[in-house]
């Protein structure tokens, strides 16, 4: 195979592992009813002045299903930390006892488990997008070359095999991301 077109197709390989990463990322975010430390990833506290995530200046653990305990490693830091939990909306209430922020995370509705469930699939679909338009510029970037035409259609089934490969692994992420989330 040619150099340039090998390079078109790992170009188009790792912007669609990129995306399927991001998706996995982004549905971390979205609890599915049980406490997780990464439901809390997008909080920034002020420390100091700067925003820093909350996984900098706090140990975050889960000493069961439904808590999650938040250890400052400077005491000074509760009441900016407790802060932060609420302004990032997260729909959780921090409880501050003077050592450690609690938060207990309410068991999930039906309609807020199908919200979740709508959200996750609308974080599948994009990541899909982005796959799609990672074939779309690896098959533009085929038809520019300067080969024979038998590798260029060669080439594009090799890139639409890979765009197959990765649509059926975001199938299979958000599938178990929507099993974790109905499962009461």
């Amino acid at each position: 195979m040619n150099e340039e077109i090998e390079f078109i197709i790992d170009s188009a390989k790792e912007a669609m592992d990129n995306a399927t990463a991001h998706l996995e990322k982004e549905l971390r975010s979205i609890r599915a009813g049980k406490a997780s430390p990464a439901m809390l990833t997008t909080v920034m506290v002020d420390y100091y002045g700067s925003q820093t995530p909350l996984g900098q200046v706090a140990n975050v653990n889960t000493p069961d299903a439904r808590t999650l305990s938040i250890q400052p490693w400077e005491k000074n830091m509760l009441q900016p930390i407790e802060k932060a939990i609420q302004i990032a909306n997260l729909g959780l209430n921090p409880m501050n006892n003077g050592d450690v922020i609690m938060i207990n995370v309410p068991p999930l509705t039906e309609e807020r488990r199908k919200g979740l469930a709508k959200q996750a699939k609308a974080e599948a679909e994009h990541a899909k997008v982005g796959v799609r338009n990672a074939r779309k510029d690896a098959n533009n970037e085929i038809k520019k070359t300067d080969v024979s035409d038998d590798l260029k259609k060669n080439s594009e089934d090799d890139v639409q095999t890979l765009t197959n490969t990765f649509v059926k692994k975001i199938d299979d992420i958000l599938s178990v991301k929507e099993k974790e989330i109905m499962t009461v």
